[in-house]
């Protein structure tokens, strides 16, 4: 059964005013569990005892690539002590969009961290559909080129349907390769350009998403929205609530 839980990106302004006590808040509102991307500062074990405290799961960390690469073993380190063992890079910045080196960076970042007892993931955005290598994607070709031991999938499905492929597809094609998955709402404004919305306010068809799944045997289904455009935990709230509605007409989702 698929598991709910908040990439807490979401929340960052919220996080950087308050750590502790937004952590409670997302554990009271009902999310199973969290997905970090920075601790503020924190140790380790003052985050393994917050979790110890909410009961979250520490189901993921965002990494920068920059720093898998510079230290991998540190980050594997502190996330296993809080119970972590999957860190994954989120995002690529322009410059290093060498695809080849990517390939070749994620084989050695994958190497350390299976190693050291952690997993490996990818995270997307909508440019690594857009941009081709060799005549496929870029997710494509990185996913090609690392082996399934060293590179697991975290599909942001999003942006997979905001570049213009059916994310139901993409999961069916990395069907147990893919432990987490992004769900994601998004409207184009008249511009063209991406507002990412409250679940079920936006075109994604998050059911069919959801179903899909499942059926590949997602364990996790993280809410996320980039940019909030009323207040952020009144967007994860009505979120969650869109996850408990699919729940209650028969989604096999633990929320």
């Amino acid at each position: 059964m698929l598991k709910i839980g908040l990439q807490l990106y979401t929340l960052r302004e919220e996080l950087e005013q308050d750590f502790e006590g937004t952590v409670r808040k997302v554990a009271a509102l009902g999310y199973r569990g969290v997905e970090f991307y920075n601790y503020f500062g924190r140790t380790a074990e003052q985050v393994k005892q917050l979790l110890d405290e909410t009961g979250l799961v520490a189901l993921g960390a965002h990494r920068p690539y920059d720093a898998m690469i510079k230290d991998a073993k540190q980050e594997v380190a502190f996330n296993l002590h809080i119970g972590n063992p999957n860190l994954i890079v989120p995002y690529l910045n322009e410059e290093d969009r060498k695809w080849e080196d990517v390939a070749a960076n994620l084989r050695v970042i994958g190497e350390q961290c299976k190693e050291h007892g952690a997993v490996l993931s990818y995270h997307n955005h909508d440019f690594e559909f857009t941009e081709q290598v060799e005549g496929r994607t870029a997710w494509d070709y990185l996913f090609d080129e690392v082996p399934a031991d060293l590179l697991q999938a975290e599909l942001d499905t999003c942006w997979v349907h905001f570049a213009g492929y059916d994310p139901v597809e993409y999961i069916n094609k990395y069907a147990g390769r893919l432990p987490i998955i992004h769900l994601k709402d998004v409207k184009k404004r008249e511009d063209g350009s991406p507002e990412t919305v409250v679940l079920g306010e936006g075109e994604v068809n998050l059911t069919a998403i959801l179903k899909a799944a499942e059926q590949a045997g997602v364990e996790w289904a993280v809410v996320e929205q980039d940019y909030c455009s009323r207040p952020a935990f009144e967007s994860v709230t009505d979120s969650l609530n869109w996850v408990k509605a699919y729940a209650n007409q028969g989604g096999n989702i633990n929320v």
